[in-house]
């Protein structure tokens, strides 16, 4: 008699919180300078700003701090139109997410950078490319483009990658110990999403499987990624 195959457990694809108050906020030499730029407000050196970083670089953490203390409105830079731009700038201080030149309206941009001059108020934008390399049709655009200051976030370093997976394992309510911790810090790649992937998966994977989240787990999920 053929044996009774089980059934593949799902994981359930539950939302999970993650808190982007200052409090919660990782701190290290990678997102120093950006987080000195946000806790320097309004003593900046000009009135709109970008933070520049790899996708779960803490952009977007950085700028909910931000807007928080500045009393900004937040927008997606592909949303931005010419006749929303007003309304945007109601509170004199806006959040751009995601500047990228593949999806934002150059006219919708050059309006609100000049309003944004006329009515002193302040912007900060997020983005993965520096604003000096986005290459836009309007040249006057390019041209204030590239006259806006830069702040740079840098790959973590051996602590800050520690701490963020951590972090990732908190915001999941996962229990994890140092061994485990140590364990993918060493092996996967030194970036803030394959902190963050290899997380999700080793949750995902627990929950389907039913066990705890342990390094051999970790070994396990890595090596079905790596096959």
């Amino acid at each position: 008699m053929a044996a009774r195959v089980q059934p593949r457990q799902l994981a359930l694809a539950l939302p999970h919180a993650e808190s982007l108050s200052r409090d919660n906020f990782l701190e290290g030499p990678a997102n120093a300078q950006a987080l000195a730029l946000v806790d320097a407000w309004p003593d900046w050196p000009n009135r709109v700003m970008m933070i520049v970083g790899p996708e779960g670089s803490g952009k977007s953490h950085l700028a909910a701090i931000w807007a928080a203390e500045a009393g900004a409105r937040s927008v997606a830079a592909h949303t931005l139109t010419s006749v929303n731009v007003p309304g945007e700038l109601a509170t004199g201080a806006l959040v751009v997410e995601d500047l990228d030149p593949a999806n934002v309206d150059d006219r919708a941009l050059f309006h609100l950078l000049n309003l944004a001059r006329e009515d002193e108020a302040y912007i900060l934008m997020t983005g993965r490319t520096p604003p000096s390399a986005i290459r836009v049709e309007l040249r006057d655009l390019q041209s204030r483009l590239r006259a806006v200051p830069v702040v740079t976030l840098a790959p973590p370093d051996d602590h800050l990658f520690k701490a963020l997976i951590v972090k990732f394992c908190a915001d999941r309510q996962m229990v994890v110990d140092e061994s485990l911790v140590s364990y993918l810090a060493t092996r996967i790649e030194r970036s803030f999403a394959a902190a963050r992937q290899a997380v999700e998966l080793l949750d995902d994977e627990a929950l389907r499987q039913g066990r705890p989240v342990t390094r051999a787990l970790a070994a396990e999920v890595l090596k079905e990624t790596a096959a």
